[in-house]
């Protein structure tokens, strides 16, 4: 990883970047000054510095990419050390992010990168905005839902709902578990974006509770019975926080205790976060793998110099070695990545008016529609008490319910015509006010759906 001479350190890079080829993306015109413009002007978020994000941070900036920015809320623990190769047994207890930073940009001359050490939440849509690639290092599925949302949430479509490619925000997730992995790229609009084939991850595994109270049969169950049942009992109205050390430790110290009464083995800390945290342990050589995959495909999109995947890899080395390149098909009717249906509105139509015209409209048909916007409910129907919660709002205009936006995105749910039967519907609705303006997504100060 340490630097080499300047005439010989991008050699491989330089053979991608100055040749022509069959391959090339439809834009790629080989030059030296392509280099030069990945290193100025690319800008990529890694979004992770656990065992992927770390080998995404050190083999984007091996690639080219000189401006990078890491996000993780998480700080470094003894068990990360086995796989989360850019960590010291001194930096326990210190945030990944920070710590990731700053040993890449001491072992890889020339490359800023710039932690923050925060929830992903945290930051308003401007923030992501910046960035023309988003690589995901995640182990979450609602984390990876969170930012396919926020990076949909810039694509716009034109008038004959065909996504407009400046308003992209390409995205590149890898994901591991043990010695599988995939690696995939999201162009939203043109390839499926993480809710369109959502179907793809498997539902987490739930134990009955009568089994976890009274027959515990696995270090699991006694994990679990800490975790569900014990912790309500003693922590009367006190949330439990999977973050949080001290829970974690309270939950593992009467996990330990469940076992040894039912002379069970294999509660361990590790394992009860494991549990908890619905965490698959990771093996550092698929983390290499992948992120690998993952920084060529992101190399290929800043620069054209290969035409990207298409669009979805799975690795197996359980038993051998099996790797295979699937295309799935964006689904037209998402409620994320998809175009919805686009409504032209004049700035005073209150919210009212607004409800009254879903009823009318063609490809709607809602006549008692509950509206919400970037996850605020404007107005619901029921129940009872959040109808009069919200009823105030049906004479207050739209636009300024929406913050002024010219265009933006809003859910309704209520029961529309499917098929010929009456059914309860969600729509995703492209709305677009008459003569106002904006600066676009830089003045949308909360992240949201799409």
């Amino acid at each position: 990883m340490a630097d080499t001479a300047t005439n010989g350190r991008w050699r491989d890079l330089d053979k991608l970047l100055l040749r022509p080829g069959n391959l090339v993306g439809p834009n790629f015109e080989p030059s030296p000054e392509l280099r030069d413009d990945l290193q100025t002007y690319a800008r990529v978020l890694v979004v992770g510095a656990g065992g992927l994000g770390c080998e995404l941070l050190k083999d984007l900036a091996l690639s080219g990419f000189r401006n990078l920015e890491v996000i993780d809320m998480d700080r470094i623990e003894v068990s990360n050390l086995n796989r989360q190769f850019l960590f010291r047994l001194q930096d326990v207890g210190k945030p990944k992010a920070e710590v990731a930073a700053q040993r890449v940009m001491e072992r890889v001359s020339g490359v800023n990168i710039v932690p923050h050490f925060c929830r992903i939440e945290d930051k308003d849509l401007e923030f992501y905005s910046d960035f023309n690639i988003i690589a995901l290092g995640l182990d979450s599925i609602e984390a990876r839902s969170y930012i396919n949302a926020v990076a949909c949430s810039f694509l716009e479509y034109d008038s004959d709902d065909n996504p407009m490619e400046e308003t992209m925000k390409p995205m590149v997730d890898g994901g591991t578990e043990g010695f599988k992995g995939h690696a995939r790229v999201i162009l939203p609009g043109v390839t499926p974006c993480f809710e369109c084939t959502i179907w793809l991850f498997p539902p987490q595994v739930k134990f009955p509770l009568c089994t976890l109270a009274e027959t515990p049969r696995t270090a699991a169950h006694c994990i679990e019975y800490a975790h569900l049942i014990k912790w309500g009992e003693v922590h009367v109205g006190k949330s439990f926080d999977e973050d949080d050390p001290e829970h974690m430790q309270w939950v593992y110290s009467e996990a330990v205790k469940r076992a040894e009464l039912f002379g069970i083995l294999g509660v361990t800390y590790s394992f009860t976060q494991g549990v908890v945290k619905n965490i698959i342990p990771a093996i550092a050589s698929t983390n290499a793998l992948i992120s690998a995959a993952c920084a060529l495909e992101a190399l290929k999109i800043a620069t054209g110099c290969s035409k990207t995947m298409s669009n979805y890899l799975t690795y197996n080395g359980l038993e051998g070695l099996h790797t295979k390149v699937t295309e799935f098909v964006r689904d037209k009717d998402c409620l994320v990545c998809g175009p919805g249906v686009l409504i032209e509105l004049d700035t005073s139509t209150t919210l009212q008016k607004f409800i009254d015209l879903l009823g009318e409209h063609p490809k709607v048909r809602m006549p008692k529609a509950s509206v919400a916007h970037r996850g605020e409910n404007l107005y619901m129907q029921a129940p009872p008490i959040l109808e009069e919660m919200t009823r105030s709002n049906l004479q207050v205009s739209l636009y300024n319910l929406m913050g002024k936006l010219a265009r933006d995105v809003v859910h309704v749910t209520g029961a529309a015509a499917v098929n010929g039967k009456t059914a309860s519907s969600l729509r995703k609705l492209r709305i677009v006010f008459r003569g106002a303006t904006n600066d676009g997504v830089a003045d949308m100060d909360t992240a949201g759906g799409a």
